[in-house]
């Protein structure tokens, strides 16, 4: 792992943190997805990626559609 060579360098490094979440649909695998963004949208900002992970179709009668997804987003910092 390669250190700043300045303050500023320091300062343009960014973090990012993942969460994995589920979302769910009757209509498609692709409604599912966007619900899980929709949801994480509400308090998350700086959203970057969303990895669909895998989709299927779950409940009694297979009529619900589910994205399990892996969002993307950058940390916001502190300013000193």
């Amino acid at each position: 792992m390669r250190l700043p060579e300045t303050r500023h360098e320091e300062e343009q490094m960014a973090v990012v943190k993942i969460i994995e979440l589920v979302g769910s649909s009757p209509e498609s695998s692709d409604a599912a997805v966007k619900a899980a963004l929709a949801d994480a949208s509400q308090t998350l900002r700086n959203i970057k990626a969303v990895d669909v992970v895998s989709t299927g179709l779950r409940g009694d009668n297979l009529d619900e559609w589910r994205a399990y997804v892996r969002i993307s987003f950058l940390i916001d910092r502190v300013s000193e």
